[in-house]
C-alpha cells in the first residue's frame, strides 16, 4: 500500500529527457488533452470541472508517498530449523518477496517488454503511451485503454483505485511522477546523477512483488512456485514470458484452464522481447515452443497438530508481540512475513507415531480402531493422543493430537477440557501426602470403602481388594480405596492445590472422587506435571514457541524460562522412586524400555475403560499417552478390547516409543 502525508513539493529532481519540470509538462499535456476531449464528447465536458479542480489543487501541494511493506506469508520452523508449515489465510495474499537483484532477465525483461518497455527512460508517465491511449479512447467513446506505466500501475493498485475515469487517470499520473521523484531522492539522493537507477529499481521490485498472477499468488516468486514449482530466480524465458502474459488477465490466460489463449499471449510477450532486443527471433521461437505447465502447485494450509497449536497461540495471545487486538494479530500471522521457531522435534514426533501404530490394538493402518457407540449404534473410532515435554525447559517436543489432522482437527493432546486421567491422578495425591509429612512406608487400608458426599443422601461406594499396606505398595497395585482414604487424610483441597501448582489448567473441585481422576485433564498438562517430578520438583511451563523474527530477521519475541520450585526436591525424588518401581514391578510393567533404561510412570484407567492412560518419564523427557474414543466416552469393550487398561496399551506405546528414542 502507499501511505500519504501532505507536504509542500520542493526540489524536484531533474531527469534526462525532460527539458522542463515534468509536472508542468504533464499539466500542460493534460489540459490540452482534456480540452480536446471536452470538445469531442459530452461525457468529458461533464468531467472537466472535476479535472480543473484537481489540477488547481496540485499546483501548490503534493503528497509525500511511501511504499508500505506488502503482505507476505509467514513460516513455522521446527527445533532444527527445518520448515514445518506455511501460514496463508485464504483472505490474505500468498506472497513471498524477492529482491530484484535475484530475478533473472527472463522475468524482468519479459515484464518490461510487455508492460513498460521505456520504464527506465520516463519519469513516471510515458507521454507517447498516453497519446496512443487517448486515440483509442476517443475512437471508443469511453476510457477503454489506460496507457499506464509500471509506476502508474503501482499508484493505481496501491492508492488511487481502478475506476476508469478521467479524474482518476489524472490523479494517477500526477502521483506517478511524484513517486518517481521521491523514490529517486530516497534511493539516490537529491543531488544524484539523473541516470541513477536505484529509485527505479525499488519501484519495479515493488511492482514485481505486488502484481496478482492468478492462483492466489501475488508477486513473481509465489507465482513461480504455483505454476512451475521452482524459485523465480530459476525461470527461463518461456516461464518468465508466461508470468508476464498473466499480468493483463490471470484468469483469461490461465495455462491450466485456457492453454491456447495462454500460448498466444506468451507468444505476444516473446515478440515484444525480440522487439526490445533481449532475444533473437530464433531464441524466442525456441521458448515459444516449450510446453506450458499442466499441474498447479497449490499451497496448502498446515495439516499438523503442532503447527495448528502454534498458529492458534499466535492468533490468541498478545504476549508474542504481534498486536494488541485479534485483527492486528491476524494481519501479522498471515501477512507479516514472520518466522516462528518452535520446540518441535520431528524425530521424536516420528517415533511417537511409529510406536502408536505398532502398539495400537486393531489398528486400521491410520492410527485408529473401530468402536461402536452403544447408545446410538454408530460406528466411530478410537485412537491415542501423545504429548512429550522436556523437563529441564518445558519445551513441547512431540504432539500427536489424534489419528491425523486431515481426518480429525480437534487436538486431543492440548485442547481443554481434556479427558479423565483415572489413576494417573494418584501421583498428585502422593505429592500432597509427602508435602504434609506422610512417608512412603505409612500404611493405609485398601478394602472396600464408603464416603459421605456433602449435600447428597446417597453415599459414594467403591469396591476394593486387598488389606492394609504401605503407600508404596498401594501405588504399585493402584488401589482405589486406599487413595480415596489418603485423599481424605491429607485433604482433597490440598490435592487440587498440588495439581494446579504442577501445571494442571483444567477446573478441579475437591470432591471425594478426585484422587481417581474423575475430572478432565489434557495430556500435555499431565506430561508437564510429571516433568516436574523428573526435574527435582522444578516446574517449567510447557511452551511451543522459542522465538519469532520479523521479515527483516529482527527478533520480536524470545521465550524466557521461568523455572519454579513448586515441590521440595526430596518429595520429587520419593515419587520418582515409587513410580520407577511401578514400571519394573507394578501396573506399568509394559512401559519398560529396551536395554534396561530406567523410567518412571503411572497408569490410569477410568470406569468401563472409557479412558486409559500412561504418564511416564525419564530425566530427559516426560510423556502422557491417552487412549479412547474422541467423540464420546465409550467403553473400549465395545471395540473388542475387553480388559483394556492404561497398563496394557498406552504403557506398551510408551515402552516402544522410548525404546525407539534410546535405540
Amino acid at each position: 500500500m502507499l501511505g500519504t502525508a501532505r507536504t509542500q513539493l520542493g526540489g524536484a529532481a531533474k531527469y534526462a529527457g525532460w527539458a522542463v519540470d515534468p509536472l508542468k509538462r504533464l499539466l500542460r499535456f493534460v489540459l490540452v488533452m482534456a480540452a480536446l476531449v471536452a470538445v469531442l464528447t459530452t461525457s468529458v465536458v461533464l468531467a472537466a470541472p472535476r479535472m480543473s479542480d484537481f489540477v488547481a489543487a496540485h499546483r501548490s501541494n503534493h503528497e509525500r508517498l511511501s511504499l508500505d511493506p506488502l503482505a507476505e506469508r509467514s513460516y513455522i520452523y521446527d527445533s532444527k530449523g527445518n520448515l514445518q508449515g506455511t501460514l496463508i489465510n485464504g483472505r490474505n495474499e500468498n506472497r513471498v518477496q524477492i529482491s530484484i537483484d535475484k530475478l533473472p532477465e527472463s522475468v524482468v525483461g519479459s515484464v518490461l517488454a510487455v508492460e513498460d518497455a521505456n520504464f527506465y527512460e520516463h519519469r513516471g508517465v510515458n507521454i507517447r503511451s498516453i497519446g496512443r491511449a487517448v486515440d483509442a479512447n476517443l475512437n471508443s467513446g469511453e476510457v477503454s485503454q489506460g496507457g499506464s506505466t509500471i509506476t502508474q500501475q503501482v499508484v493505481k493498485n496501491s492508492l488511487v483505485g481502478s475506476d476508469q475515469d478521467f479524474s482518476r487517470k489524472i490523479r494517477e499520473a500526477f502521483l506517478a511522477v511524484e513517486l518517481e521523484n521521491q523514490m529517486h531522492d530516497k534511493h539516490c539522493g537529491p543531488s544524484a546523477e539523473p541516470d541513477c537507477r536505484k529509485g527505479k529499481d525499488a519501484i519495479l521490485e515493488y511492482y514485481l512483488n505486488s502484481v496478482y498472477l492468478g492462483g492466489g499468488s501475488y508477486g513473481v516468486q509465489a507465482a513461480a512456485e504455483y505454476y512451475f514449482s521452482k524459485d523465480a530466480s530459476e525461470l527461463n524465458w518461456s516461464e518468465g514470458a508466461l508470468l508476464a502474459a498473466l499480468i493483463r488477465s490471470p484468469n483469461a490466460y490461465d495455462p491450466f484452464k485456457n492453454p491456447e489463449l495462454a500460448k498466444k499471449r506468451r507468444a505476444i510477450v516473446l515478440k515484444r522481447v525480440v522487439e526490445t532486443k533481449r532475444l533473437t527471433q530464433a531464441e524466442a521461437d525456441f521458448y515459444a515452443a516449450m510446453p506450458l505447465p499442466t499441474e498447479p502447485n497449490v499451497p496448502r494450509p498446515p495439516n499438523d497438530y503442532f503447527v495448528e497449536e502454534v498458529k492458534q497461540q499466535l492468533l490468541d495471545d498478545s504476549r508474542f508481540g504481534l498486536g494488541a487486538t485479534p485483527a492486528a494479530r491476524n494481519r501479522m500471522v498471515f501477512g507479516g512475513g514472520i518466522r516462528v521457531y518452535t520446540t518441535f522435534n520431528p524425530e521424536m514426533q516420528m517415533k511417537a507415531i511409529v510406536a502408536r501404530n505398532e502398539t495400537l490394538p486393531n489398528n486400521k493402518g491410520d492410527g485408529t480402531f473401530d468402536v461402536t457407540d452403544p447408545k446410538t449404534g454408530e460406528l466411530t473410532f478410537g485412537t491415542q493422543a501423545i504429548a512429550s515435554v522436556e523437563p529441564s525447559s518445558g519445551a513441547v517436543r512431540a504432539l500427536v493430537g489424534g489419528p491425523g489432522f486431515d481426518r480429525y482437527q480437534f487436538n486431543l493432546a492440548t485442547h481443554l477440557p481434556g479427558r479423565q486421567p483415572g489413576s494417573s491422578m494418584k501421583t498428585f495425591v502422593l505429592a500432597a501426602l509427602f508435602e504434609n509429612d506422610f512417608v512412603p512406608s505409612d500404611t493405609v487400608g485398601g478394602h472396600s470403602c464408603t464416603f459421605k458426599v456433602p449435600g447428597q443422601t446417597k453415599q459414594y461406594r467403591v469396591s476394593g481388594k486387598g488389606g492394609t499396606n504401605t503407600i508404596t505398595r498401594q501405588t504399585l497395585s493402584s488401589n482405589n480405596c486406599a487413595f480415596l482414604r489418603l485423599g481424605q487424610l491429607v485433604g482433597v483441597d490440598k490435592v487440587v492445590d498440588m495439581a494446579k501448582r504442577l501445571g494442571v489448567r483444567s477446573p478441579l473441585e475437591d470432591v471425594v472422587s478426585l484422587p481417581l481422576g474423575t475430572y478432565d485433564i489434557t495430556p500435555v498438562d499431565m506430561a508437564s506435571a510429571y516433568a516436574t517430578f523428573a526435574n527435582d520438583g522444578i516446574h517449567n511451563e510447557p511452551y511451543y514457541i522459542d522465538r519469532i523474527e520479523d521479515r527483516e530477521g529482527k527478533v520480536i519475541y524470545q521465550h524466557r524460562a521461568a523455572p519454579e520450585q513448586v515441590i521440595d526436591r526430596q518429595i520429587a525424588r520419593q515419587i520418582n522412586e515409587i513410580l520407577a518401581s511401578n514400571v519394573t514391578s507394578g501396573t506399568g510393567r509394559n512401559a519398560r524400555i529396551d536395554g534396561g533404561q530406567p523410567a518412571a510412570g503411572k497408569t490410569g484407567t477410568t470406569n468401563e475403560s472409557a479412558d486409559v492412560w500412561f504418564v511416564g518419564y525419564t530425566p530427559a523427557l516426560s510423556t502422557a499417552i491417552w487412549m479412547g474414543a474422541p467423540k464420546a466416552r465409550i467403553s473400549l469393550a465395545n471395540a473388542g478390547l475387553g480388559g483394556a487398561t492404561g497398563g496394557k496399551y498406552p504403557a506398551a506405546t510408551f515402552g516402544r516409543y522410548y525404546s525407539l528414542l534410546f535405540s
